[in-house]
């Protein structure tokens, strides 16, 4: 089973598919390495694609203890993927969680006047619990969940966190799809998931106290969201007005997963802006077309 080393010695497993320019996906919380297969079996045709488990996500190491379950482990992590695979400049592609640690990957390896890490950044289904009017009760919610995991397990999180209010599209246009879903979240470790709900999702920074930071993102990149997916669309659209070279793709009555609930547009959506990009096409917003305000009308919330 191949697996990757972190700098603090957690073993992640990963997978690959194909040759070409790389492509990592990093997954969402209730998702794991497998829950990019409808991407994996696309893109590979045409790139080197990989995806892997995040730590506390079986079949990598589940360590013990909230101090290895942090944002910066995420953002690191995903660097020593790029490492170990000796990965020249991927395209990154995360998810939920996975777009957050994307996005800090952005920040510190893709910034403006240093060598770029990645060729493109995808932030799909990003910003949850961001808005500066959710944050207090999304840490609160994650403490709480992270309680409900070690108490009552996965199966019973599958059957309640699984269907929220931006899984149930999913659930109504693919039940065959969603069924697979929920069985492979159920799988996973009630350890990791309430280490990671506790220690990474519930204590990682605002991202409207990073904007100085997201702005000086230097690399192409798209941001994704389905139309409801409520707690991502704000965020989403400050994302694109902060970050210079950052495009908005908003999925029609799409919830949150839309990597898996709407697969063929999601990978229509994510080829055409691989090729964009590697044709020198994807560039900052023309400067006659500025941004009055990355907060929209109503100034900072």
């Amino acid at each position: 089973m191949p697996n990757i080393t972190t700098d603090d010695g957690v073993k992640l497993h990963y997978e690959e598919a194909g040759s070409g320019t790389p492509v990592v996906f990093v997954h969402e919380f209730a998702g794991d390495w497998r829950s990019w297969e409808p991407q994996m079996r696309y893109f590979s045709r045409r790139y080197r694609c990989i995806t892997y488990s995040a730590r506390g996500y079986l079949p990598s190491d589940v360590p013990m203890g909230l101090e290895h379950y942090t944002q910066d482990h995420w953002r690191e992590d995903v660097r020593a993927v790029i490492d170990a695979l000796k990965l020249d400049a991927p395209h990154m592609v995360g998810l939920s969680m996975g777009a957050f640690a994307t996005l800090h990957f952005g920040m510190k390896y893709c910034a403006r006047g240093s060598p770029a890490r990645a060729r493109s950044l995808t932030l799909a289904g990003v910003g949850s619990g961001a808005h500066p009017a959710a944050y207090r009760k999304f840490q609160e919610d994650a403490e709480a969940l992270s309680e409900a995991i070690r108490k009552d397990g996965m199966a019973k999180l599958a059957a309640t966190y699984g269907q929220g209010p931006a899984r149930v599209q999913y659930l109504n246009k693919d039940p065959r799809g969603f069924a697979d879903y929920a069985r492979q979240l159920a799988e996973h470790s009630a350890e990791g998931s309430a280490n990671t709900m506790a220690g990474y999702q519930a204590r990682r920074p605002c991202l409207y106290d990073l904007t100085g930071e997201i702005s000086r993102i230097d690399v192409p990149t798209l941001v994704m969201t389905g139309d409801e997916d409520e707690p991502c669309i704000e965020p989403s659209v400050m994302l694109k007005r902060a970050i210079p070279k950052a495009g908005l793709a908003v999925l029609a009555k799409a919830g949150h997963a839309i990597n898996l609930e709407e697969p063929a547009l999601f990978n229509q959506l994510l080829e055409d802006f691989f090729h964009q990009v590697e044709s020198g096409r994807w560039g900052a917003r023309d400067a006659r077309a500025p941004v009055p305000s990355i907060y929209g009308p109503g100034g900072k919330p």
